[in-house]
């Protein structure tokens, strides 16, 4: 994965990784990015939902990140799909 902006951020982790799943080319590695997006997002979510100042633009942004993760997990093959684990 290339090194963005957004490393620098560490509020904004989720979004490289996120990225880093949507458009790895390797379908071996797919099913490993997905869950680390996955994690990295619902960790933000968490951060957020303590925070006192306005967020739900952001909110918004992070819920259709986890949807496109998810789409994304419902495409790829069964072969991929055994590499994925389930988020705990």
């Amino acid at each position: 994965m290339t090194h963005s902006t957004y490393v620098q951020n560490p509020a904004l982790v989720w979004h490289d990784l996120s990225h880093a799943a949507r458009f790895e080319r390797d379908g071996g590695k797919v099913g490993e990015r997905i869950p680390a997006a996955e994690k990295a997002i619902l960790a933000r979510i968490k951060e957020l939902f303590v925070a006192t100042t306005e967020h739900s633009e952001e909110d918004q942004v992070l819920e259709d990140a986890l949807h496109a993760l998810r789409a994304l997990r419902n495409c790829v093959t069964p072969a991929q799909r055994s590499i994925i684990r389930p988020l705990r």
